[in-house]
């Protein structure tokens, strides 16, 4: 797909922590015809090793990406057995139906908001993939014209990015 083609819009910023070289958060996107997908995995702890399992989670998803948001879930945990954990948020839309699906374990956060402003906050399940089976709660919705989604990690701080300014339309 060309960049002129292209229906999603994408913003990214990452940052690995104070003193590492690595950052222990990994994502990944892909938009073709009339789908999109990406996701955020937030490896526990901070460094190579936070990396490494976040990268695995992601690599999971790239070779997986036409699954259901629940299959994806249970084979990223099932690649974490003897890793260390991860938060994980996966957002998929299908553009046809105009429907969106999300899931999210542990801290990765997932903001809607719409073309009027209404920001709604999904709250995700408590907990970490780590190779254990687990249920997996899958939300959907339907996509509106213009809407906003943010997912973030624990890094984004909240007094900065909750402002209005934040939410402003350029």
């Amino acid at each position: 797909m060309s960049e002129n083609q292209r229906k999603i819009d994408i913003s990214i910023f990452q940052k690995s922590k104070k003193g590492n070289f690595f950052c222990g958060d990994s994502y990944f996107y892909h938009e073709a015809d009339n789908t999109f997908i990406c996701a955020l995995a937030d490896g526990l702890g901070s460094g190579e090793h936070a990396k490494e399992s976040s990268q695995i989670v992601m690599d999971v998803i790239q070779d997986n990406r036409n699954e259901t948001v629940s299959t994806m879930m249970k084979k990223s945990n099932k690649k974490l057995v003897g890793k260390r954990g991860v938060v994980l948020g996966i957002l998929q839309m299908d553009l046809d139906t105009k429907q969106y699906f999300y899931s999210s374990i542990g801290n990765i956060g997932l903001m809607t908001i719409s073309s009027d402003s209404v920001k709604r906050r999904n709250i995700p399940q408590v907990g970490f993939l780590s190779g254990y089976e687990r249920p997996f709660k899958v939300v959907s919705d339907k996509l509106e014209d213009d809407m906003i989604f943010v997912m973030f990690s624990d890094g984004l701080m909240k007094e900065k990015y909750q402002t209005p300014i934040f939410f402003i339309k350029m």
